[in-house]
């Protein structure tokens, strides 16, 4: 593990890699609070390694809690619910982020104003071991990076147009496939990948066109950019702990989450972070 960054070498913390990319920082005596964490320091090394993983920290009694430490990060995006969204399944669910199915990757904020630059999320109840539910990333730098320049090239060709409808909004986004990274410019993918055609269940689907390759050759463009992003030295599924802290990059990664058992007790807590300046959405179509 590189110690370039200094809360890497402290040694009140214990800290490995997370494979097959990100950071764990685990915490060595009981009832130490992420406040003994400076945020500059976390936020570089989600810059850094694009996930990082607390666990054995105390942390958030209570999403305004929450709310008030993500504030020390950065303007936080505000939703009709306010900051804290609460992952948990509902009872009769009208979308799939409140219901128990896979949810495909994707990246935040592509239907609204700005797109957030972090992601905070607490596990405030694990679902239980063998009821799936893990949160799935996929490094779209290193996908880029480690597939051949032909089909990068291709990629390129491939913009995106999705129009979702919920509760919170009904908005159109239109992206190309592979974009710049608003600060350092390197490519990175921006995607919402489709469901397979066998998944009837799955709940309020958006409706999403692919256009600048020709219609037949759409389907193997798919088939590889899905298979290059869960790729397993590319994609990350995390299996949450209560009381993990996640943060990640949003600017990087796209995310995704995996099936968990109907009923399980999975409650997860999200915050955004907007970047500064606020990254104002270039695909958003009103």
């Amino acid at each position: 593990m590189p110690t370039d960054h200094d809360l890497l070498a402290d040694g009140r913390f214990g800290v490995t890699a997370v494979e097959p990319f990100g950071v764990e920082i685990r915490a060595h005596e009981p009832g130490t609070h992420l406040d003994a964490l400076p945020v500059q320091s976390l936020r570089s090394l989600v810059r850094a390694y694009q996930i990082v993983l607390l666990r054995g920290f105390d942390s958030f009694a209570t999403p305004q809690e929450m709310s008030a430490y993500c504030e020390r990060w950065g303007q936080l995006a505000q939703w009709p619910f306010g900051t804290v969204l609460d992952l948990v399944e509902k009872e009769q669910p009208e979308d799939h982020i409140f219901d128990s199915s896979y949810m495909p990757m994707h990246w935040d904020g592509m239907y609204r104003d700005h797109i957030p630059e972090f992601q905070v999320f607490q596990c405030v109840h694990a679902p239980g071991e063998g009821n799936g539910g893990e949160t799935t990333f996929s490094h779209t730098g290193a996908v880029l990076e480690r597939t051949d320049p032909a089909t990068v090239a291709r990629w390129r060709k491939v913009t995106g147009t999705y129009h979702r409808v919920m509760e919170f909004y009904d908005s159109t986004c239109v992206a190309p496939v592979v974009d710049a990274h608003p600060v350092h410019g390197a490519p990175v993918i921006r995607y919402n990948e489709p469901t397979t055609t066998d998944d009837t269940g799955f709940l309020n689907h958006p409706d999403l066109k692919f256009s600048g390759l020709p219609e037949d050759e759409l389907p193997e463009f798919h088939r590889g950019l899905r298979e290059a992003l869960y790729a397993p030295e590319h994609l990350y599924a995390h299996t949450w702990q209560t009381g993990d802290v996640v943060l990640t990059d949003n600017y990087t990664l796209l995310h995704g989450r995996n099936a968990f058992t109907k009923g399980a007790p999975r409650h997860l807590r999200r915050v955004q972070i907007l970047g500064t300046p606020a990254l104002q959405n270039p695909g958003l179509v009103r």
